[in-house]
């Protein structure tokens, strides 16, 4: 784990920080909280888990059920794949701009609050998209879906990191993210299989209000906050923190690391159904739609990641991940199918091993405005997949496969490269 240590300069942000403290990246004793604080096994434990692989699955279903029907949407409104892929990218970019705010609410009004009223909005607009008439207004409305969902991702990890025990921390990141892996997987398998027999309006709809069911339990099922400090919303603060957390160049390196994962793994997801629809496959999209099981890798590979960091160096485990990845994708490379599912399955996994590590260590790194700090994360993660995932398109535009591969293949080595810089902290 990590120690406490104070900065040798107190810095007073209008109140919001007083001795602020960070904690070292290489050390690893157990820190305490003030509070009362949730351990693993128990019954609190169990119903924040629970809660929160509900609030996964809507989120994640949402955020990626068009991921699988792009090819549909290029079919059907006359799009290239760079620009289907907008539909996607809109919403990731908005959640991340979002985050810059939602972030900070939730230091003001409550973490459970602000992830509620989040979920209920994004789910209504997901149901109002089946009923939209052209690609400009399917682009608002996710434009729209992507500020809502950013309550929730912004959020989540700052309730967990306040409210578990900090040797359970990591393991309850490790089984949020294992909800929303299986919400990304449901929401791609459900999408593929609607959008091929009926349309992309009902795939909106079902999705909907799949996701209006799991809101209706995240709010009757998570505990409140018993850790939470409300801080006012002030701007100077707002500012003061942000600039606070650009110093930490430990935080810096997370960030880009984010920005690396989630960039890899949408751009290389985006363009693999456009992959196996020509020659030499030609498959049926309900059959690349069955690809999407390999997201499952992350309900075990999260958690797992979380446990192995009390035996080993998290730089260690980022590594480790990252190699497999690039397995993974040089597996892909031969034409035959079983070589493609199992490349796709050891990157997917070793994909959310990475982002279990990365995303939980800011939680262990900052003790203040922790709410901005992992909106801070987030924004780079999801920032990532807009940019990055577009960026893709024109690789596989002048390249195909073998482009994509060779764009995911530097940015999973500047990952290493990030990976090993993070030992020295």
């Amino acid at each position: 784990m990590f120690n406490l240590i104070k900065n040798k300069k107190e810095i007073d942000f209008k109140s919001t920080f007083k001795k602020n403290k960070i904690i070292n990246f290489s050390e690893k004793k157990t820190l305490t909280s003030k509070k009362e604080l949730v351990k693993r096994n128990t019954k609190k434990f169990i119903k924040i888990a629970l809660s929160f692989f509900f609030a996964g699955f809507s989120t994640f279903s949402i955020l990626y059920c068009v991921q699988p029907i792009l090819p549909i949407f290029s079919k059907e409104f006359h799009l290239t794949p760079s620009q289907s892929s907008i539909s996607l990218s809109a919403t990731t970019i908005t959640m991340a701009i979002g985050m810059l705010f939602t972030g900070s609410f939730s230091d003001f009004f409550g973490r459970k609050k602000v992830m509620s009223i989040s979920l209920l909005i994004s789910a209504i607009l997901t149901i109002l998209c089946s009923a939209v008439n052209n690609w400009h207004e399917i682009i608002i409305m996710r434009l729209l879906i992507g500020l809502a969902l950013s309550g929730v991702t912004a959020v989540g990890m700052s309730y967990l990191s306040e409210e578990i025990y900090p040797n359970d921390l990591s393991f309850s990141i490790g089984l949020y993210i294992s909800g929303n892996t299986f919400g990304g997987f449901i929401g791609r398998f459900l999408s593929a299989i609607i959008g091929n027999y009926f349309s992309w309006r009902i795939v909106f709809l079902i999705i909907g209000f799949f996701s209006l069911i799991s809101t209706i339990i995240f709010l009757l099922m998570l505990p409140k906050s018993k850790n939470f400090k409300s801080v006012s919303l002030n701007y100077i603060s707002f500012i003061n923190s942000f600039l606070f957390h650009l110093k930490d160049r430990a935080l810096i390196i997370l960030f880009i690391i984010g920005f690396i994962l989630m960039g890899s793994f949408i751009t290389l997801f985006n363009y693999i159904g456009y992959r196996l629809m020509v020659s030499p496959f030609f498959l049926d999209p309900n059959l690349i739609s069955l690809l999407s099981v390999v997201y499952l890798t992350g309900v075990y590979t999260s958690p797992k990641a979380g446990t192995l960091i009390n035996r080993y160096n998290r730089s260690t485990i980022l590594i480790f991940s990252f190699f497999i990845m690039i397995i993974g994708l040089i597996v892909t490379q031969f034409n035959n199918y079983l070589s493609i599912f199992l490349g796709l399955t050891l990157f997917s996994g070793s994909f959310f091993s990475a982002h279990s590590i990365a995303s939980s260590s800011i939680g262990y790194r900052v003790k203040e405005a922790k709410g901005q700090a992992s909106s801070m994360y987030l924004i780079s993660y999801y920032f990532g997949a807009s940019i990055l995932g577009t960026i893709g398109g024109l690789f596989w535009l002048f390249g195909c496969w073998i482009g994509v591969s060779i764009f995911v293949l530097n940015l999973l080595l500047i990952g290493i490269y990030l990976s090993f810089k993070l030992k020295k902290y």
